[in-house]
């Protein structure tokens, strides 16, 4: 039977158009479309409603000069000119590196060491909630008890008691330039812990168990273990908490808006606040824009890099 025959039976036992199955088909497509639609129009909506309007608004308001009220004036690049070029924006971009250069390593180091320890201990539930508990508290309740735990004078509890107890006298953690940013990064640290404790104990748990038991009888010790089985396992969770640790680290606002005073103490000033108060306190909402347009642009090269180095540190199963 030739392949022109074949396909001419085919064709003759297939429905009509118009035949009562091919109708149905047609029916049941349609309406599993505006089933569709009703499920996924409210949330559509809100994203177009409240961020993709919004993000476009920001892009064109950036290259605008607008108080809010009055007209609004086109600037071209001025707005981004004025922001790479005050020191004040500058001074923010290094607080936020210095943040993220501190904050991200050594939290994903402490939450792995602690995933490691509480991965072969009994009660891991109970665990995860005690370590998880700071990630739902509120950050302005978390900020506000640190702020009595680093505050200064009568008030500083921790600075009161290694006084009365070691004779030691602690730096002003929330009023010194030169120790805000390590008083900010380690309520980051402790706020943010339990989140990568609970991402590091399961993907330490997805870990075949066979795997280290091979090792260990071929003579491996756990160093050897740790760095040539559980570390390249494990590389695609740590890949993932750094990414969302590098990018929470550059929008730090609301602990440090608590904390401390980034108008009086300059050296807590990151660029959200600097988005913040260009935009809700000088009503330079153009500058503001501009500002928050660089900070997205500083997000996307420093995520383009990571995901650029991935191929070199993180292993995937084949």
């Amino acid at each position: 039977m030739t392949t022109s025959t074949l396909s001419r039976k085919t064709e003759t036992r297939r429905p009509p158009t118009d035949s009562p199955a091919r109708r149905t088909l047609r029916g049941r497509r349609r309406r599993e479309r505006w089933w569709a639609v009703l499920f996924l129009g409210p949330q559509l909506a809100a994203l177009l409603t409240f961020t993709l309007v919004p993000l476009g608004f920001a892009l064109v308001l950036a290259f605008m000069k607008w108080d809010g009220l009055g007209e609004k004036s086109w600037v071209g690049f001025a707005n981004f000119r004025d922001q790479l070029g005050d020191p004040t924006f500058r001074g923010a971009v290094g607080h936020t590196l210095l943040l993220g250069v501190i904050t991200v390593p050594v939290g994903l180091v402490l939450a792995l060491l602690i995933a490691m320890a509480l991965n072969n201990v009994r009660g891991k539930t109970i665990y995860r909630v005690v370590y998880f508990l700071p990630v739902v508290t509120s950050s302005v309740a978390v900020a506000v008890i640190w702020q009595m735990l680093l505050a200064s004078g009568d008030l500083g509890m921790l600075n009161n008691t290694v006084h009365d107890w070691f004779g030691i006298t602690l730096p002003d953690w929330l009023n010194d330039p030169d120790w805000v940013m390590v008083a900010i990064a380690a309520v980051t640290i402790w706020s943010s812990l339990g989140l990568n404790v609970v991402i590091f104990l399961a993907g330490l748990q997805s870990i075949p168990a066979h795997l280290g038991e091979v090792a260990r009888i071929d003579g491996a010790g756990p160093v050897r273990v740790f760095r040539h089985i559980t570390l390249p396992l494990l590389s695609p969770t740590i890949f993932f908490s750094f990414v969302v640790a590098v990018i929470s680290s550059f929008q730090a606002f609301d602990q440090i808006y608590v904390l401390v005073d980034p108008v009086a103490n300059d050296g807590a000033r990151t660029i959200v606040f600097q988005v913040y108060e260009l935009g809700f306190k000088k009503f330079e909402f153009g500058a503001s824009s501009a500002a928050a347009l660089l900070l997205t642009l500083m997000t996307i090269v420093v995520t383009l890099a990571q995901f650029g180095m991935q191929k070199r540190f993180v292993h995937y199963e084949s």
